[in-house]
């Protein structure tokens, strides 16, 4: 999928207390990070969503929007967001893939269980694929990983291994 047009979505999300539709072709012109996660209610899911949220903020600065997706409907969201503190701190959409037609679009979509894997997808302005990822549903990502890597894709340029930013590209 990678240097590929990111496959499209128009979907009801769960967005700071409302239901909205929500499609890829709102964030052209800007980065996003589309995550997708197993379930609501869940152990590790909250953990990460509650990663992502705490660090928005910092994300937003680099011209950067985040969305993130599961198969549970936007009334899930909503009761999840209601009843647990963590993803109360949300305030990026919550796609409602109810049908699994986007989780499979993106590669990511469980099968046997009915779930997404965790999947991430790093999607530049132009609606390109820069950077895939993803993990068994027993292993949560990094925030700090997706944001290096974020900034290293934002430079245009050659960045080696465990490259910061703030550090210089490789010159080829």
């Amino acid at each position: 999928m990678i240097g590929k047009q990111a496959p499209d979505f128009d979907l009801e999300a769960y967005v700071n207390g409302e239901f909205k539709k929500v499609k890829l072709s709102d964030y052209r012109g800007k980065w996003l990070i589309l995550f997708f996660y197993p379930a609501d209610f869940t152990f590790v899911c909250p953990t990460e969503i509650e990663g992502f949220a705490e660090e928005y903020e910092k994300f937003k600065e680099k011209e950067t929007e985040i969305v993130a997706a599961s198969v549970d409907s936007a009334f899930v969201h909503k009761a999840w967001a209601e009843t647990d503190k963590r993803i109360a701190k949300v305030k990026f959409p919550i796609l409602a893939d109810r049908l699994g037609q986007v989780s499979r679009a993106y590669g990511v979509y469980n099968e046997e269980s009915g779930n997404a894997h965790r999947g991430l997808f790093i999607i530049d302005p132009y609606g390109i694929i820069k950077y895939v990822v993803v993990t068994d549903d027993n292993v949560g990502r990094s925030t700090n990983e997706t944001y290096r890597v974020l900034a290293a894709l934002q430079t245009g340029g050659l960045c080696g291994v465990n490259w910061k930013e703030g550090q210089e590209t490789i010159k080829n």
